[in-house]
């Protein structure tokens, strides 16, 4: 029986040496180690020894029966490791290697074109960006603009509140604030950023959407210095042909307050559907700094004056590009997005 053990060993070890597959290896552990194995035969044999030489037997056949079962292991887990440095070689990509086929390019978003046109323009103007938290102080979004709380103009706008003195601001006029704070005058910044309000989604009005803010202080500016600065912006951002028009409105923080209207990129000014027959489009609010917020910020009024304009981003992607419903431009629809 001690030769056959041996023997098994050796033939065993030997057939081992040479197999190359997963397939040989379960062969090999089933002949010897399966139900009718030649090792699981001897075991089942030893009842006949005496009990001497069972327990001399027994040891000698787990020592074999361990030794083989350890190179399984070994064998099995060199295959695995072979197998998958041979599926690492077939997967592997030089990333370096030319296309054969014209990879497909995407486009910035129709928001982001217009974003992008209305920044170049008023930073080719001696614009420079400044920015503030989308998460604002009540104070700077209205009591330090001209809205105390009792100020009846705070019902124009609903607003998320997240206690009694922050919210998420409501225009991008508290960076106005933020700027005479921290920036001596005079300078002309761009302040972009997401705004929030509490609105109905309807075709034009979305609870989230883009600002862009023009604040000049400077000595002596007057509506005349404002009137000039729109019609330079909005023919670098629209064309030469536009036509503006200032009509007299109304906002807490600035003296006076105007809304700014273009001629209809629709119908240049002959009137349409868009701009309901008066050839006119309204774009965008605008005004001389009210005195009021020049002096909650430390400042003079009789020396400084500042001149603001706020636009929505979004009405100017609508006008450019036809746009009827706002809903459109914040969706991300590939269908939508892939003309641009």
């Amino acid at each position: 029986m001690q030769e056959e053990l041996q023997r098994i060993r050796r033939e065993t070890l030997e057939r081992m040496a040479g197999i190359v597959s997963e397939a040989e290896l379960n062969s090999v552990q089933q002949e010897v180690f399966g139900k009718n194995g030649r090792l699981t035969t001897i075991l089942r044999t030893m009842g006949q020894l005496s009990k001497e030489r069972r327990a001399a037997m027994g040891a000698a056949v787990n020592e074999v029966k361990k030794e083989l079962e350890v190179r399984l292991s070994e064998i099995r887990a060199a295959l695995k490791q072979k197998a998958q440095e041979q599926r690492f070689a077939r997967e592997a990509l030089d990333v370096t290697e030319a296309a054969d086929f014209a990879l497909p390019r995407g486009a910035l978003h129709p928001m982001t074109q217009t974003y992008r046109t209305i920044r170049d323009a008023l930073i080719g103007m001696g614009f420079s960006m400044f920015d503030g938290p989308e998460i604002e102080l009540d104070d700077n979004n209205f009591t330090l603009l001209n809205l105390p709380l009792d100020h009846p103009a705070r019902d124009m706008q609903d607003t998320f509140y997240i206690n009694d003195k922050v919210l998420l601001r409501t225009h991008t006029s508290p960076c106005e604030i933020r700027a005479l704070q921290t920036i001596k005058p005079p300078f002309r910044l761009i302040m972009p950023g997401r705004v929030f309000r509490v609105d109905e989604v309807d075709a034009t009005h979305y609870p989230i959407f883009m600002q862009i803010e023009g604040f000049v202080v400077d000595r002596n500016l007057s509506l005349a210095n404002l009137k000039g600065t729109l019609d330079s912006f909005i023919h670098a951002v629209f064309g030469k042909d536009i036509k503006t028009r200032l009509r007299p409105s109304y906002f807490p923080f600035t003296e006076p307050s105007a809304e700014l209207d273009m001629s209809c990129t629709i119908c240049g000014g002959k009137g349409c559907r868009v701009c309901k027959g008066t050839g006119w489009i309204e774009l965008l609010g605008c005004g001389v700094t009210n005195p009021h917020e020049i002096m909650n910020c430390g400042y003079d009024p009789k020396e400084w004056t500042g001149i603001a304009f706020g636009i929505g981003v979004d009405r100017v992607t609508s006008l450019k590009y036809g746009i009827s419903d706002i809903r459109i431009e914040y969706e991300n629809d590939a269908r939508f997005l892939k003309q641009f």
